[in-house]
């Protein structure tokens, strides 16, 4: 068996045994063999309700989410070909929280909260796009090996500047009575999910549209000219990780609110673990991320059960000492 296989095998087994403890545990416990055969056969029971009318969708919709930041943050750690990217960089968040919560301050519903904090995040990559565009699209390579990723993510920088006073100025505009919601969202929350359709499709989309790349990234991971010099269009490569990571991270916000550190730490850990060849690397930062944000998501509704906590809470109290130990141990030069 190859190591690919075993890698992967080991994710499986991990994301197994991180839904089985999400279906679980919570206000409520339910048995582990309650739950296998609850999901094999539906009853009428109070504890089949809350598996598939509360548990089930929650616990998918944050293994989608978590995969999308992760795989969103391997991406852009080799646009950018700086290991201290993430999904948030460049400003997609900052957008989504500015869409979102001008509905929440406007006081318009949860669809319409999802509709502004998609839309938020969309804008936020047309600027960011628009802006860097020419860097991208230069052709003479030897200024874009070393000026072009920089200067994206100084734009994407600047961006997320501009949305975070945006979301000052929100908050401080907001009643009280809607405060407590707002801030609630800027942490991550993903108690209002009602289908994990939207995220699972978009990480199938995400990684039929990435793993036919994976080559060619690898490629580019030592260097534009080699690449291109190895017939690799760099120009349209980039394009097409920059927007397909960044549809990924509107999708994962729009979800579940703004979330730190899974786009950062899960390719990391796992980069330090399997190496950097990206055929291997994508299909496990999916896994991984989605049980990272999956574990933090049942710890969050349970520790202090029935009151929740903010995911995204979680996850940065979580991601940072696990990236400083990284940081230590490997460095990210």
């Amino acid at each position: 068996m190859s190591r690919a296989w075993r890698i992967w095998i080991v994710l499986v087994l991990l994301a197994t045994l991180a839904f089985l403890v999400a279906l679980s545990v919570g206000s409520s416990s339910i048995t582990t063999p309650d739950v296998v055969r609850l999901l094999l056969q539906p009853d009428a029971s109070a504890n089949a309700d809350v598996l598939h009318g509360l548990r089930l969708p929650r616990a998918l919709a944050a293994f989608g989410t978590g995969a999308l930041l992760a795989v969103a943050g391997a991406l852009l750690q080799v646009l950018l070909r700086n290991p201290l990217a993430d999904p948030y960089v460049l400003g997609t968040s900052g957008g989504a929280a500015v869409g979102s919560l001008l509905a929440m301050l406007l006081g318009l519903g949860v669809a319409w909260v999802q509709c502004g904090a998609f839309g938020g995040a969309l804008l936020s990559i047309g600027f960011v796009f628009g802006v860097a565009r020419r860097d991208l699209s230069r052709q003479s390579l030897a200024g874009s090996a070393s000026e072009t990723a920089p200067r994206l993510l100084l734009t994407g920088v600047m961006f997320a500047a501009l949305w975070s006073a945006l979301i000052a100025l929100l908050l401080l505009l907001a009643p009280e009575a809607r405060l407590r919601g707002m801030l609630f969202w800027l942490s991550g929350d993903l108690s209002g999910v009602v289908s994990p359709g939207w995220p699972l499709a978009a990480l199938a989309l995400l990684l039929l549209g990435t793993l036919p790349l994976a080559r060619e990234l690898n490629v580019l991971l030592r260097g534009p000219a080699i690449a291109q010099t190895l017939g690799v269009n760099v120009t349209t490569l980039r394009r097409k990780i920059y927007l397909l990571a960044s549809l990924a991270t509107a999708v994962a916000v729009t979800t579940a609110g703004s979330i730190g550190f899974v786009g950062l730490v899960v390719p990391h850990a796992l980069r330090f673990v399997i190496g950097n060849d990206q055929r291997i690397l994508l299909p496990a930062c999916a896994i991984g991320g989605g049980v990272l944000l999956l574990l933090a998501d049942t710890a969050a509704r349970s520790l202090v059960a029935p009151q929740q906590l903010p995911v995204g809470v979680i996850t940065a109290l979580f991601g940072v000492p696990t990236f400083l130990f990284l940081l230590l141990r490997r460095g990210v030069g």
